[in-house]
This record gives C-alpha cells, structure tokens and sequence, in this order.
C-alpha cells in the first residue's frame, strides 16, 4: 500500500518536472497555462458523462437481481480520474484520460480486481470469498499444544502399523471406524 501512496506523491511531482523543462520552453506560459485548463475541463465532461452511464449501469443491474461488481469498480476509477484531472498538469490529465475512457478503463479494472479487490477480500474473509481456502489443517497450528508436528511423535507408531490395541481413534484414519456394527445396539 506504500507502494501506491509513494507512486500516486511521484506522479504530481513528475507532472510539476515535466512542466517546467518541457511545456513552458517549448510551447510558452500562456499555451501551457490554456492546455492545462482546457484538458481539465474536457476530462471533466467526460467524467461526467462516464459517471452517469456508469449509474445508469449499476440501477440495470441492481433492477435484475445482479451484483454490479464492475459497475462500482467503474465509478471508483471514475473518481479517482477526476481527482486527476482536477490536479493541474499535462501527466496527471493524461493518466485521468487513461481511466476515463471505456476502453482503456477496462485492464486497469481488471488489475484492479485480480491485485486490489480481490487480495482485500481474501484478506478480510480468509478466503472464503474466493474460493482460495486453506484446506491443510488449522492454519496457525504450530503442532498444537506439545509442539508436535500435524502427524504425530516423529518417534513413535504412526496411524495404521498395528502395534496398538486397536481401540484407539486416529480422525485422519476413516478405517478405525466401524460402522456396520450398530445394529445389535
């Protein structure tokens, strides 16, 4: 997560380098200051006009019964598109035009899901969500409360040798149980 954080701080910081080498020598004050503006104010109505077929979307989908999962995803890069382009610069305008437009919205929606949505989520449900469960035991179980291992004494008769007295039950063992004979109870 400091990764994001520390990459969303490089990018305004790149947009003020690229502004100051770039843009002002090249094409002067005044046409910078008038690109700046005028792509802010197109991503804007784009967002705009995003956003409203983003929740016409998402009223469709809730009206037939359905999770609208890409539909809320849409309209948080929809969000953070107009945050970028509110941010003075060319770099910002540029990366709120990457999440504006549908067709280019759709990988960085998929990445979102498969490295933002869906580790939260595993994170927070412990994998039930996904169906990423773990299935090999207790997880946090070091060896339970003698410090042994999952199968037992590493020196000692393991499940099945037959050197005990056969009374004792082993829940990893299904042959120990004998079910046929509850009739004669």
């Amino acid at each position: 997560m400091l990764r994001v954080i520390g990459l969303l701080l490089l990018i305004p910081l790149f947009d003020i380098v690229l502004l100051v080498t770039v843009a002002i020598p090249f094409l002067g004050a005044l046409v910078t200051v008038a690109l700046v503006v005028l792509t802010a104010l197109v991503g804007m109505l784009l967002v705009r006009a995003e956003g409203r077929a983003t929740l016409r979307k998402i009223q469709q989908r809730l009206a037939v019964g359905e999770l609208p999962t890409d539909e809320l995803i849409d309209g948080g890069l929809l969000i953070a598109a107009g945050a970028f382009f509110l941010t003075p610069g060319l770099v910002t305008d540029f990366v709120g035009l990457l999440l504006a437009v549908p067709f280019t919205r759709y990988p960085v929606r998929a990445a979102t899901r498969r490295w933002v949505v869906r580790p939260y989520i595993d994170a927070k449900t412990g994998g039930f969500a996904s169906g990423q469960v773990y299935i090999g035991g207790f997880p946090d179980d070091d060896g339970g409360p003698t410090g042994q291992g999952p199968t037992g004494p590493e020196d000692g008769p393991g499940p099945g040798s037959g050197s005990g007295s056969g009374t004792s039950f082993d829940p990893n063992d299904a042959t120990d149980v004998d079910f046929e004979d509850n009739d004669e109870n």
